[in-house]
Order: C-alpha cells, then sequence, then structure tokens
C-alpha cells in the first residue's frame, strides 16, 4: 500500500500536467485555436491587400495611358486646364484622392496561454496533495485498528 501511495501523488502530478499542457499550455489546444484564428485574419488581410493592390495598379495603369484619365485626377487634386477658372468656395474642404489608402495597419495578437511554470506549480500541488490524501488515509486505517 505505501508503494502505491507514491506513486498514485507522482500520476496524479504527470496526468495533471499532462491535461494542463494539452489544454491551456504553450503548444495546447486553447493556443493552437488562436493561432489558427490568427492565421485567419492575417489570410482575410491578404485578400484585401490584394484587392486594394489590383484596384491601385488598375488606376496607375490609365494615369499612364489614358489622356482623359490624368485630366479627371488632376481636376480631383485641384488642378485646372490653361484656358479654365477655379471659384474656390471657402468652407467646402479640398478633393481627398480616393485611391489615397493602400490597406490598414494590422497588429499580430500573441495566443493566450497558461506558462509552463504555473502548469508545473499546479501539478506539483496537485500530487502531493493526492499523496497527503493517501498518507491521511492511511494513517487513519491505522489509528482505527489500534
Amino acid at each position: 500500500m505505501r508503494a502505491f501511495k507514491y506513486l498514485m501523488g507522482l500520476w496524479t502530478a504527470v496526468a495533471v500536467y499532462a491535461v494542463f499542457s494539452l489544454l491551456a499550455g504553450p503548444s495546447g489546444l486553447s493556443a493552437y485555436s488562436q493561432l489558427e484564428a490568427e492565421r485567419e485574419r492575417q489570410r482575410a488581410n491578404l485578400r484585401e491587400l490584394s484587392a486594394v493592390n489590383e484596384k491601385l495598379e488598375n488606376t496607375k495603369n490609365s494615369l499612364l495611358y489614358d489622356k482623359d484619365a490624368v485630366t479627371v485626377q488632376a481636376r480631383l487634386l485641384g488642378y485646372a486646364g490653361e484656358n479654365e477658372r477655379f471659384i474656390r468656395i471657402v468652407g467646402l474642404g479640398t478633393a481627398r484622392n480616393p485611391h489615397a489608402a493602400a490597406g490598414r495597419v494590422y497588429y499580430i495578437a500573441d495566443p493566450e496561454f497558461i506558462s509552463d511554470k504555473t502548469i508545473k506549480i499546479t501539478a506539483l500541488c496537485a500530487g502531493f496533495t493526492a499523496f497527503a490524501l493517501f498518507f491521511l488515509l492511511e494513517k487513519l486505517k491505522t489509528d482505527g485498528k489500534s
């Protein structure tokens, strides 16, 4: 019975460590699912950036090869032709370039997990608790027989 008591405390510590590491540890299922979600967000951001890149590429090509597109873009920016005059109305604001945005800044979120040190301490506490429980049970049995 005495060897069983020691082995149960040790086995409990190992089992608690394995379960906590598997579920909530740095390489556990929780951290893995958070990383999978982060990867999907990055893929969505890459698709968005590809769409912005395609739109900007089309705008660049139209400005390179189409004189009318250059004229329209120049007017959006507030320029005029040689024989044109502007009447500026104060308070309306300035024209904005609709193609100025080239995406957004994307910050990667670190996964949240329980540190390995905390898991080890919890496992040791569980192992000592199991050992103490079996020790007290054995002590109560021996005191009850006396």
